[in-house]
């Protein structure tokens, strides 16, 4: 049974994933998770009296836990979804995602090399990344590969990016495996309000209208985090070190046509839609080549984006009181 070491695992994609592995394969999990505003214990409820997982309360910026998590538990593999994420609040606040998203990659890497130098059986180190870190692309621009120049615009997508780089470089100096994976968006069931696409639903069902940046004409690729978590599975067992992993679901739409296209499928009008003063540095093209992940580990997004959709409206349909309570 291979022990994986999952930070962050009570967010929206760390709890995707910890479930994922529980339920389809052999692994032991740690998770290591601050619970701040993004993380929540309602999303592992699953897990509840399971012997082969187990949570730690704690900041991966804590040195001194983190040696600890690594000395006692001897994890095999880190998957670090441990991060700010929102780019509003890194605008306001970027000092909250220097220190989590670069020193506390820094703490983690640096334990994972102690005991990979110590042979304690550490095998790989994937640092969970972002689209955004390629900057905004042109309507005519080539899709962004892994080997493209990274041009971040938001002290969110800054910080990915320095997270990136400090990971890749302890592969380069050190010889620590590790590979990277940038993913598009993710949607899907018990994630946090503020995100775009829960906002949308969960303010249609409370009858308030939809906040939508400028005209609308900024363009996303969606991928499904059931989708995400499999190719993340794929990377951490079969991914070759010092690689990076682009992750897409081949979805990409505008804004305002994602925001219709909810709007139809919960029997509302356009005048639901309210049109906000557009965000500081919004980038207007995220795409992603996922040519290297399909050719080299054979993944592909298997549900169809339709059917996804379907899935997340109606888990946010029958479970107000969850993201109520988040709002409260």
């Amino acid at each position: 049974m291979n022990k994986v070491l999952v930070t962050g695992g009570c967010g929206f994609i760390g709890s995707n994933f910890i479930n994922h592995l529980i339920f389809e394969g052999d692994y032991e999990i740690r998770n290591l998770d601050s619970l701040t505003y993004a993380g929540n214990l309602e999303n592992l409820t699953e897990l509840k009296g399971y012997k082969n997982y187990k949570l730690n309360r704690g900041d991966i910026c804590d040195s001194e836990l983190v040696d600890f998590i690594f000395d006692k538990f001897e994890p095999n593999y880190v998957v670090n979804f441990a991060a700010e994420s929102h780019v509003d609040r890194s605008i306001e606040n970027p000092e909250d995602f220097i220190r989590t998203n670069v020193e506390g990659t820094r703490v983690l890497l640096g334990a994972a090399l102690n005991n990979f130098e110590l042979k304690k059986g550490f095998e790989k180190f994937i640092q969970i990344g972002t689209d955004e870190v390629y900057g905004s692309l042109d309507k005519d621009s080539p899709s962004s590969k892994e080997t493209d120049t990274l041009d971040p615009s938001s002290p969110y997508s800054a910080s990915k990016a320095s997270a990136d780089h400090l990971a890749r470089s302890y592969f380069k100096t050190y010889g620590l495996p590790v590979c990277i994976t940038r993913s598009s968006n993710n949607f899907g069931p018990k994630q946090n309000k503020e995100k775009f696409m829960p906002l949308i639903i969960t303010n249609l069902i409370e009858g308030e209208k939809i906040p939508v940046y400028g005209e609308g004409e900024n363009i996303r690729d969606w991928l499904y985090v059931g989708d995400n978590c499999i190719a993340i599975e794929e990377v951490m067992n079969n991914g070759k070190p010092g690689e990076i992993y682009n992750i897409g679901g081949g979805n990409e739409l505008r804004n305002i046509d994602l925001t219709k296209k909810i709007l139809k499928k919960m029997n509302c009008d356009e005048s639901m839609i309210k049109f906000v003063k557009d965000r500081k540095g919004h980038d207007k093209i995220y795409s992603l080549d996922c040519s290297k992940i399909e050719n080299e580990l054979g993944w592909f997004p298997i549900l169809p984006f339709e059917r996804g959709l379907n899935l997340t409206i109606d888990w946010y349909k029958r479970n107000e009181n969850w993201w109520k309570r988040l709002k409260d």
